[in-house]
C-alpha cells in the first residue's frame, strides 16, 4: 500500500503545519502553481520521493508539464490544467488549478483535485488530499481541510 499526499497551487506559501502533516507520505505529489521553488525545500528535506508538475504560474522548466506515475497497476496522469478528455490509458487524472477540491469520473476516468493550499475558490475550504493505493490497484482518495491541520 501506498499512501500519497497531494497538494496543488501554493503560490509561495507552504505553511508548517502542512509539511508536518504531509511527513508521513510515502511520496508527494505537487500538482503546479509552486511559484517559488524555495518552498519545496521543507518536503525535500523530508526524504520522500517528490513529483511536480509545472503550473501556469511556474518559472521552473525543471518541472514537465505532465506526468505519469503507475502503482499496483493503476496508471495515474498529474497535471495542473486539466485536460477536457482523459488520456489515453489513464485511470486517474489528477489536477490543480482551480482551487476548488474535485472528484468526478468523467468518460470513466477519475478527476481528482486536493484543492488549494493558501487561496481557495468558491466558497471551498484550503485544503491537501491523500490517495491510498492498495497492493491490488484499489485507491481511496480523502481531502484534508487545512483548518482540521493547524
Amino acid at each position: 500500500m501506498r499512501r500519497i499526499a497531494v497538494v496543488s497551487d501554493t503560490h509561495d506559501k507552504l505553511p508548517d503545519y502542512v509539511v508536518d502533516a504531509v511527513s508521513g507520505a510515502d511520496e508527494i505529489w505537487h500538482l503546479g502553481d509552486v511559484c517559488a521553488p524555495v518552498i519545496l525545500d521543507p518536503l525535500i528535506a523530508l526524504g520522500r520521493p517528490l513529483v511536480v508538475v509545472q503550473g501556469n504560474c511556474d518559472s521552473s522548466w525543471d518541472w514537465r508539464l505532465t506526468r505519469r506515475v503507475e502503482h499496483s497497476g493503476t496508471l495515474f496522469h498529474l497535471e495542473h490544467i486539466p485536460p477536457t478528455r482523459p488520456p489515453e490509458g489513464v485511470h486517474v487524472v489528477l489536477h490543480g488549478h482551480t482551487h476548488v477540491p474535485r472528484d468526478e469520473v468523467i468518460r470513466g476516468v477519475r478527476y481528482l483535485n486536493p484543492g488549494c493550499i493558501t487561496r481557495p475558490n468558491r466558497g471551498a475550504p484550503s485544503s491537501l488530499g491523500w490517495l491510498t493505493v492498495a497492493a491490488n490497484g484499489a485507491i481511496d482518495w480523502r481531502l484534508v481541510r487545512l483548518a482540521e491541520l493547524a
